[in-house]
């Protein structure tokens, strides 16, 4: 095997891997960092959901924490969030 046979199969060894990572969902950033790209547009749903559920419950901490309430109505909206965290 010369050393053109050599390049070439190189070259073919790290195209063919590079295609098969992509078919599962692995790519690389311009650093070369790898990072995996979720496929199924059902857990990228799930995941999506579970973000706005998050947000929602940081935004009533937030206002719990700076409003100036009684303690019946912070009583209140405590059990509100253990209510929606069963779900």
């Amino acid at each position: 095997m010369g050393p053109f046979e050599m390049v070439i199969g190189i070259v073919l060894i790290v195209t063919v891997g590079s295609i098969i990572r992509a078919k599962h969902g692995i790519r690389r950033d311009h650093k070369g960092g790898e990072y995996y790209v979720a496929q199924d547009n059902s857990e990228t749903k799930a995941l999506q959901a579970e973000i706005r559920s998050l947000k929602e419950r940081i935004q009533v901490l937030e206002r719990i924490a700076t409003d100036n309430n009684r303690a019946v109505t912070l009583d209140q909206e405590i059990e509100k969030l253990r209510d929606s965290s069963k779900i």
